[in-house]
């Protein structure tokens, strides 16, 4: 999850927080909650006492209201977005007495990364899977809806590549003055791969339903090819500039968030719109020919009649 980087060396929070770390310790700013029962507090003080990975820890306070709980406050040893954390937290999991839960604000971002990371696999394949059902309905030809599919992962690949070299490891940091974390943010994958995929689709669209016009004219692939260029390229390519040029103005911005957003969906959109799209995926209608625009009957019987020409 995001660092204090995130944030200008000059931000009030991030002087701030460098206070707090130069006079409490690196952990100061992660402080973790134990809250466990009451009769379990001495144990729990044990178990603290012990770990490596926690620096000191505060006298328990007993609740108030009479529940039998007893907070327990832990400054860990390191930094809060350092990656040994969650390896304390997760050994303190395993040790504290079963009635302690562990939280605090350093703890949640760790639980909500490990969110992250376990739906992110779900969402791109529905991501996947819708945009393949919506070129599939709309084309009737499944070899062109999966190419057009496949192509959309290429930009998105290479957009991440690009926001690994920029934003973990630090190319072009000082041009574009922010400090690298050293990692991407666990909310970027799936965040981007959304954003980026929708983008592509939109194209997509433009391109080949154009070209199931024209084939649908002529019959001819080759025709459906040209004519889809020659009547949506233009479109294609003015939006795409737009965009690419809305993007990257977040660049310029303070805050390192607008500028991971800006540089990694305009390089997405610079890729797509004018390489992916205008290259790439006319040679794929041309290589694949006929067998682009070939449905099986059954799957016709299935689909609902969906047509761009015009008699």
């Amino acid at each position: 999850m995001p660092s204090i980087k995130v944030l200008p060396e000059d931000a009030s929070s991030r002087i701030g927080y460098d206070l707090v770390k130069d006079a409490f310790g690196a952990g100061a700013p992660g402080t973790l909650q134990i809250v466990t029962r009451s009769s379990d507090a001495e144990a729990a003080e044990a178990v603290l006492g012990a770990d490596e990975g926690i620096a000191g820890a505060m006298p328990p306070a007993t609740a108030a209201d009479g529940s039998g709980l007893t907070l327990i406050q832990a400054v860990p040893a390191v930094d809060p977005s350092d990656p040994a954390l969650g390896t304390t937290v997760d050994r303190l999991r395993a040790d504290l007495p079963e009635s302690a839960f562990v939280g605090g604000a350093a703890v949640e971002n760790l639980d909500l990364k490990a969110q992250l990371d376990a739906s992110t696999p779900l969402v791109i394949g529905v991501i996947l899977a819708l945009g393949f059902l919506l070129l599939l309905v709309a084309l009737q030809a499944p070899l062109i809806a999966l190419l057009g599919t496949l192509a959309s992962l290429l930009s998105t690949a290479a957009a991440f590549g690009v926001a690994r070299m920029v934003f973990q490891e630090g190319w072009g940091s000082g041009l574009l003055g922010f400090e690298p974390q050293g990692f991407l943010d666990a909310w970027a994958p799936v965040f981007f791969f959304a954003m980026i995929f929708a983008i592509a689709m939109d194209y997509t669209v433009f391109l080949l339903a154009s070209a199931k016009e024209h084939f649908e004219h002529s019959g001819d692939p080759k025709d459906a090819m040209v004519g889809s260029l020659a009547h949506s390229g233009r479109v294609i390519f003015a939006a795409g500039a737009v965009m690419v040029a809305v993007f990257f103005t977040f660049a310029l911005s303070g805050p390192l968030p607008p500028k991971e957003m800006g540089i990694v969906l305009g390089v997405a959109v610079l890729l797509d719109a004018f390489l992916v799209r205008l290259v790439l995926l006319p040679v794929l209608l041309r290589l694949s020919g006929r067998a682009a625009w070939w449905s099986p009957r059954w799957l016709t019987r299935l689909l609902p009649s969906i047509r761009f020409s015009h008699d």
